[in-house]
């Protein structure tokens, strides 16, 4: 859905997570969240009464819902569906936006949890849930290619817990080979779960 279309509680929730994902929370403002949107300041105490807290919120939850609905965009352009190219185009996401835009941004779900989550309750909870509606397609995925379902939990937690450090590592270094390493030298780990007998 084009930005255009989206409502302004929608373009909000959306630029929220845009302006983290580039700021983290402690520098994004509700009046420059409301301006990136284009929506009235006004609206911003009618669509989040809960203040800044709740528009973090919604943003990081927007965020893993994203993440969750790309893993089967990411499978639709596999020839050859393997966990490996699963994770590859996981991180080639990013590795093709630094080298389009640079490195000024990452994912806002990891820059809401080191900002508020140890201080925010709510917001912890926020961010473990858009961890869980990542991590859940991500399993499902692994599943359907023979991955035994007992561990395709886990290989989801390594395959997103890697990838997020390796973006960190990416913006640290103002370079992609972090992210090109990780698919390197997980991509067999993760092939290797797959039952051949599956």
């Amino acid at each position: 859905m084009a930005q255009a279309r989206r409502g302004p509680r929608e373009r909000m929730v959306f630029s929220a997570a845009q302006l983290i994902r580039r700021d983290g929370v402690a520098a994004t403002g509700m009046r420059e969240v409301a301006a990136h949107a284009g929506a009235p300041r006004g609206s911003l105490q009618h669509y989040f009464p809960g203040g800044k807290e709740q528009l973090v919120n919604e943003a990081v939850e927007w965020a893993g819902r994203y993440a969750g609905t790309r893993v089967a965009r990411f499978l639709a352009t596999l020839e050859q569906p393997a966990p490996s190219g699963l994770f590859a185009a996981m991180a080639a996401q990013w590795t093709d936006e630094y080298g389009r835009d640079g490195f000024a941004a990452g994912c806002p779900v990891a820059a809401a949890t080191v900002d508020r989550a140890s201080s925010d309750d709510s917001t912890r909870q926020a961010v473990a849930a858009a961890f869980t509606a990542w991590s859940g397609p991500v399993a499902e995925a692994l599943t359907g290619m023979g991955v035994p379902a007992a561990r395709a939990g886990s290989l989801a937690t390594l395959m997103i817990s890697t990838l997020e450090g390796a973006i960190l590592m990416a913006r640290a270094e103002r370079d992609v080979r972090p992210l090109t390493t990780v698919v390197r030298e997980l991509g067999p780990l993760l092939d290797a779960a797959v039952d051949p007998a599956g």
